[in-house]
């Protein structure tokens, strides 16, 4: 069972940042390699299998603890982050496998076609990889988070007491150590794959967006650089035809990136809408708990910050792809194409250049948002909708507590 490697156009391997590198070990998200066998494939199929069984069981033991605490807000509410993460990574899990074959070609369109590579373009990678600082933070954030869960079951072991590391109610006695040995186990393992996908996506999402923005920056340097050199030089007969020529390849390749992004859509739409929707009340649960009992566990308030961050940084990130994409037509007006025609002597190629120039205005009329299902955008103006929506549940919360 090999794990796709990240390469270049050139074949050569890329070093992933250390959240998709862990991103990358996930039984569930990241996707074979072409050249596993078909029994690596059968082995893989059957871990992701069990993985689902063990999120289901945790699934039906957490929803009955919450049935059982329905009347008791606080002991409710004390459930329902875990809760909430637990269903929306199965749906997002189960997303991910069905579709499979256009991840792993997205990846390889992604690596080997809009990747910025720090070696080639030093200055722009380091652009994006500062926009890429947050969602860093927020990655921390989700890995102390998750050592609650896991120093849990070694501080059980000291003090000899039998507690659930999630608010759960099993169906079945586990009070018997051979039962609840695995129990904790399973729960243990499943809040790092949790964490692991939450991690991992986010920062796949971001990286996606942040390089994408910096192949349009450097669609725009490019363009800008091969029209200097074409207005110094002032070949009268040939200006117009040479700066339609330079427009025409800009404009080839801003259809290839616009059709990545299109790509991009299709494939998260709905694990955006999925993650956004349980934004607003996982927000309001973790709020309403941290300020409820402050001093109890440090889980909650560092959930609540790098929930909180983590969807300020994909917002902002979204934003500000949607300012680059939306700058374009300008950028295409400002080509200096009345100079060309100024110079040229050839009203032919005068006349094509103004409706390459039109063209290109018009293809780029409208900015790029990555939509959930059409419903969310990832933008800053949507996740300040959220945050207001989560105040407004926990102001309603407080009340009837």
């Amino acid at each position: 069972m090999v794990r796709y490697v990240p390469r270049l156009a050139d074949g050569q391997r890329i070093k992933l940042s250390w959240p998709l590198a862990l991103y990358r070990h996930d039984i569930f998200f990241w996707p074979l390699d072409p050249s596993t066998s078909p029994n690596g494939r059968r082995f893989y199929y059957s871990l992701a299998f069990v993985g689902f069984l063990i999120y289901l069981h945790l699934t039906d033991a957490e929803l009955r603890y919450l049935r059982f605490q329905r009347s008791n807000v606080d002991a409710f509410l004390t459930g329902v982050p875990t809760c909430l993460i637990l269903v929306e990574s199965q749906i997002r899990s189960g997303h991910v496998l069905w579709y499979r074959a256009e991840l792993l070609q997205l990846l390889q369109t992604y690596f080997a076609c809009i990747y910025v590579d720090r070696n080639t373009e030093p200055k722009v990678f380091r652009k994006v990889e500062r926009k890429l600082l947050p969602n860093r933070l927020v990655s921390s954030l989700y890995l102390m988070v998750v050592s609650g869960y896991v120093i849990a079951p070694i501080i059980m072991l000291i003090k000899r007491a039998q507690d659930y590391i999630f608010p759960m109610i099993p169906a079945y006695d586990s009070r018997p150590m051979y039962i609840f040995v695995p129990l904790t186990l399973s729960c243990v393992w499943v809040g790092l794959s949790i964490v692991n996908m939450v991690i991992g996506e986010t920062a796949l999402l971001c990286e996606l967006l942040s390089h994408l923005k910096g192949r349009y920056m450097l669609l725009q340097r490019d363009m800008d650089s091969a029209i200097d050199q074409i207005l110094a030089a002032r070949q009268s007969p040939h200006i117009a035809r040479q700066l339609r020529q330079v427009i025409v390849e800009t404009l080839r390749k801003n259809v290839a990136l616009n059709r990545f992004g299109e790509q991009l859509e299709n494939h998260f739409t709905f694990r955006i809408f999925i993650m956004f929707a349980c934004c607003a009340g996982l927000l309001c649960a973790l709020s309403f708990k941290t300020i409820v009992s402050p001093t109890g566990t440090y889980i909650y308030p560092i959930w609540f910050a790098a929930k909180t961050i983590e969807l300020l940084s994909l917002g902002e990130i979204g934003s500000d792809l949607a300012r680059m994409t939306d700058s374009l037509s300008t950028v295409y007006y400002l080509t200096r194409w009345e100079q060309a025609i100024y110079y040229s002597s050839n009203r032919r190629e005068n006349l094509r250049l103004m409706k390459v120039v039109a063209v290109a205005i018009e293809l780029n009329h409208k900015p790029y948002y990555m939509t959930g299902l059409k419903y969310f955008s990832v933008s800053l103006q949507a996740v300040v909708k959220i945050l207001q929506g989560a105040f407004s549940y926990f102001t309603f919360l407080t009340s009837i507590r």
